[in-house]
Order: structure tokens, then sequence, then C-alpha cells
């Protein structure tokens, strides 16, 4: 099979030649695994991972100047950087992880949050995607719409602890930053699905360890209904597309909410959070997984052999071969797991299918 034909098979719970897996890694971390394979692990392993498309500034585009937004900070110094929403991200020394410091952190009238210089894309390019997918899907390979957030971009620019209080005391604020997001996201949703996009790569961390960080009932109203919208139109354009969604945590509270609006494929499925098992016998094939394999456990605790046991125990129990299952590690990988647990991971996932 080539990767689209296993991804397709895997999505659509069909046979597959091999049980599909990826890992990605810290900077870290995969400097670590290439002095222990003594090449790069993405190439090494060859991992069932896509090519990812979306909207393109047009050319000549200028990025906002949001720097006054910091005037206590300035780029470069303590690796404080601004990323393409006008989100600050001051170095925490700590691998990949950043403290995010919210644009509009401070604001006190709607009007701050209507001079803010959000991105529109209603005039990015498509920069001939349509054929650059066609490309990638002669090559065997999974072409991928990367649609991005709505929730998560929405609370940093205007800051975690003040996005939540918006969504209960000046539910206006709130609506009105995620609509910005909203927008964006249907466009790239649209583009990718017009280009033949395999599936839209979307979601939101909206729960922790155990349960939503937020009524559900908040995220039926205010988050449900765009990410509806963005499905519904990638759809109506291309009826077989997939959609991957993301979230960290406990989400069982929403899971008949994103089967109701068209997911079809969840993420990281955290074992120490949810039961990938129970989640199985309750949706049955309206939902595949992609990750089930722990990184607050398994990968930097377990061993070789317990890594191999619970690859094939999970593998087997949801009869991973005949589809429904993506194995993957439920973050990206830090430095402290061994390149042994690495191995054990990808050795086990090719075991499953002799």
């Amino acid at each position: 099979m080539t990767k689209r034909e296993r991804f397709l098979a895997f999505a659509n719970f069909e046979p597959v030649d091999r049980v599909p897996r990826r890992a990605s890694y810290a900077a870290a971390m995969s400097e670590k695994m290439e002095n222990y394979l003594g090449e790069n692990p993405l190439t090494y392993f060859n991992n069932d991972a896509g090519e990812s498309f979306s909207l393109q500034p047009p050319a000549g585009f200028q990025p906002p100047d949001f720097s006054h937004y910091f005037p206590e900070y300035e780029v470069g110094k303590d690796e404080f950087t601004i990323d393409a929403n006008g989100c600050g991200h001051k170095g925490c020394g700590f691998h990949h992880f950043t403290e995010y410091i919210s644009p509009l952190r401070n604001a006190t009238s709607f009007d701050e949050l209507e001079n803010y210089p959000f991105i529109d894309k209603s005039d990015w390019d498509e920069n001939n995607m349509q054929h650059r997918v066609a490309d990638v899907h002669a090559t065997g390979k999974v072409a991928v719409g990367a649609i991005g957030h709505m929730y998560e971009s929405a609370w940093q620019v205007r800051g975690y602890e003040e996005f939540l209080m918006d969504m209960l005391i000046q539910r206006d604020w709130a609506e009105y930053i995620l609509d910005k997001f909203w927008h964006n996201n249907m466009l790239n949703a649209i583009a990718t699905a017009k280009a033949g996009c395999d599936y839209l790569l979307c979601g939101d961390d909206v729960a922790n360890q155990n349960a939503m960080m937020f009524q559900p009932d908040l995220w039926r109203e205010m988050m449900k209904s765009r990410w509806a919208k963005v499905y519904a139109a990638a759809k109506a354009i291309k009826p077989d597309i997939h959609i991957w969604y993301h979230s960290d945590g406990n989400i069982s509270d929403i899971l008949d909410d994103l089967v109701e609006i068209g997911v079809t494929i969840l993420n990281p499925v955290q074992p120490e959070c949810v039961d990938p098992i129970a989640i199985r016998k309750r949706y049955g094939k309206k939902l595949a997984f992609d990750g089930c394999i722990g990184t607050q456990t398994t990968f930097p605790f377990g061993t070789p052999a317990e890594m191999r046991d619970t690859v094939l125990d999970l593998g087997k129990s949801l009869d991973a071969m005949n589809g429904g299952l993506m194995l993957s590690p439920t973050h990206v990988l830090e430095p402290e797991v061994t390149p042994e647990n690495v191995l054990a991971f990808y050795n086990a996932c090719d075991e499953l299918s002799i």
C-alpha cells in the first residue's frame, strides 16, 4: 500500500497492510535519536505522515507590527518572539515550551478588540494548490488541509483567564475574537477541500486530565456551531474528506457532539485520561484513533518490553489490522524518552502486521 492508500484504509476502517504509525520529536529529542540511529528519525522510521497545505500570503504581504503590544519586551532578547497571530512567547528554558504573553491581556474596551490587527485571509493565495495536491497524491502520499485552532488561538490573543471570563460575563468579546479565527478556518477548509486534500487537521485543547476546562454547554454554544460550519463547508465540496480533531485531556463530555458534526479521526486519545477501548465500543466505526500511546507513562517511564506489550495489547484489542487505529505518541516526544523505547514502539507496530 502507498501511504495514502494506508491512510484511507485506516480512516475508513478497512484492512491495512501494516498498522500506520508515526512520531514527532522536540529538537533535543530529535538530535538524541539521530545520534542513536545515525539518521534523522523521521526518515529512518518512514512515518505515516502527510504533506500539509493551507492558504498562503499574497505577494508583497507585510504582517502587522505587533511589537507595541509588548513594550516591556524586545524581540530576540530572552528568547522573546511574536507569532503570526500577535501572541508573544518568552522562552522558559524547557525545550519547545514557552510562556504565552497575550497582546490583548490588558484590554478594557471593545474598541481595543476592533482595532486589533487580526489577519484576514480573504485575499490569500491558493497558490496552485489543486495541482500541488495532485502531485502529492501521484507520489502516494497523504494531502492534509491544515486548518488550525479556534479557541486556542482566541485565548492566546486575549489571555487565558481573560478569555474564560469573557465567555462568562462579556460573551460579545469572546464571540468577536472567535469569529476572526473561524473566518480564516473556513477559508482554509474550503480551499483545501477544493484542492482535494484527504483530511482537515484541526482542533483545540479544551480539556484537562479529568474534565473539560469549562462547562460543556459553553463549548456547544460557542465552539461547536463554528466548527460544524467549517466541516460542513468542506464536506459540501468533498463529501469523503475526513475530519481529524485534536484535544488533549478527557473530552468524553463532547465526543457525541464531535461525531455529530462530522469528526472522523480523534487525536491523541490519551490513555491517562480516557479509555480507547471503551470509546471504540461506544462509537464503533464512526471514530478512528490517532495516538493512544502515552507520553506521560509508557514512552518516558516504561521499559522496551512494556512498550511492546502496550502496543500489541492495544493493537489487538482494537483490531488494528482492519483499520481505525494509527499508533502514535500522545504528544511530541521529549528528551527524557529513551531511544530504546522509541525503537520498541516502531518494532511493536510492525509486529502487529506479521
